[in-house]
């Protein structure tokens, strides 16, 4: 063997090794941000006892959460490009934590609701600073992959949680179940503060003169262009179709057809976590196609299906458990393909208000969601809330179907 391969192959070993340390660490915040997703909706009902309010007035805690998230997600992405990822996401843990203990501690319905909106506040950060550090670290041949493993890490985060908060919740109470979570985000900065520097401090730039002249116009003119906002709106739409069946499943299922919640809860756990197992397909699909909008078009298909069969066909629990569980390995595949689609329309440098942006779209449906299907809940048609979250996932997949291909870079101003 040549003397020149050994140098080589020590190169490649390093760069593998610090793209695995990146993201396990972007995986680590990413998990801890969707226990923050799921912490509520296991304990709906023991949480609403408590204060002594209805379905709408605890949904109005996520409506406060996502406003928050989507007025100032986009200026966070801006700030993630300005100041670096790094800084921004470790800021965003420790706001995280403080929030949950606001929302726990402090007596009365409007703390819980004021710890809501801190929550959201610290929510703004984690989108832009996980892409933009994944998209400005890890090699090009791996970014699918990297991309899989983190959105692995959310779903994986938001399958356990139930879980979790319902044991906590059974030894502790249900504030000594956000507490636990609290912890966890504290603990996840505190990793960040050792060892995050691997990770960039200020996003990388695209050298000087390269691409086409477009690649340096960014800014709102970017955002609001054509394929960007067709991401937002796909977004969106995900974001109404996810929210019906994450947050409301346990309740509606028992609504309709008498389902005991310990059954609903693991169907739940088990669409999500199959959810995580399908993003990690999903990840080397991405890696080796082009055409990630079929990748959606089928994913869509099926979790439409599944949405039908959880409204209108009264299961046994084995089948019910069964028909979540597939539909969230399907329903999982489709989000690198999501992620792949957005960065393809990204221009160098433009990833943090980019992603930013785009995911938006999470909390602008974040937003209105939990209204509307709290209100179909306290009214009696826990039904029409899977035919709205069908009518969602067939506008998705039509986004995704009829969006315009890039061809070369940067894509952005067709």
């Amino acid at each position: 063997m040549s003397s020149t391969s050994e140098p080589l192959h020590a190169a490649a070993d390093a760069n593998w090794l610090r793209d695995a340390k990146v993201i396990s660490i972007v995986a680590v915040a990413h998990f801890v941000s969707h226990v923050y997703i799921m912490l509520l909706p296991p304990i709906f009902l023991l949480v609403k006892d408590h204060f002594g309010v209805g379905y709408t007035e605890i949904a109005l805690a996520l409506t406060a959460y996502n406003v928050m998230s989507a007025l100032l997600q986009t200026p966070a992405g801006f700030l993630v490009d300005r100041i670096g990822a790094r800084v921004m996401l470790t800021g965003g843990l420790i706001l995280s934590g403080v929030a949950i203990c606001v929302a726990a501690l402090l007596p009365g319905y409007w703390f819980f609701l004021i710890g809501y909106a801190l929550l959201g506040i610290a929510n703004t950060v984690y989108h832009p600073a996980d892409y933009s550090i994944l998209s400005a670290t890890v090699d090009g041949k791996r970014i699918g992959k990297a991309f899989s493993i983190h959105t692995f890490a959310g779903y994986l985060g938001s399958g356990v949680t139930p879980a979790l908060v319902i044991a906590a919740v059974a030894l502790w109470g249900w504030n000594g179940g956000f507490i636990c979570a609290a912890i966890l985000s504290f603990a996840a900065a505190l990793l960040l503060l050792v060892a995050g520097s691997v990770l960039p401090r200020a996003p990388r730039k695209a050298a000087p003169g390269a691409g086409k002249p477009g690649d340096a116009k960014v800014g709102w003119d970017l955002l609001l262009s054509g394929p960007i906002l067709r991401n937002l709106l796909f977004f969106f739409c995900l974001a109404m179709a996810n929210g019906g069946i994450q947050t409301f499943a346990v309740v509606s299922l028992g609504a309709i057809h008498g389902t005991s919640a310990e059954v609903a809860n693991i169907g739940l756990s088990g669409f999500l976590l199959f959810s995580a197992a399908g993003v990690l397909l999903g990840g080397i699909v991405a890696d080796r196609t082009p055409h990630h909008e079929r990748v959606a078009a089928v994913g869509f298909a099926c979790t439409s299906t599944m949405a039908v069969l959880l409204g209108w066909v009264d299961m046994p629990a084995a089948v019910l458990i069964f028909v979540m569980s597939l539909g969230g390995l399907l329903n999982g595949m489709i989000q690198p393909s999501r992620d792949m689609m957005v960065r393809a329309v990204t221009p160098p440098g433009s990833f943090g208000k980019v992603f930013g942006f785009v995911t938006t779209g999470f909390n602008l449906g974040g937003m209105v969601a939990p209204l509307i299907y709290a209100w179909l809940m306290d009214h009696g048609q826990p039904r029409t809330i899977y035919a709205i979250v069908v009518v969602f996932i067939l506008l998705a997949m039509v986004t995704a179907m009829t969006r315009r291909k890039p061809e070369g870079t940067p894509t952005w101003t067709r």
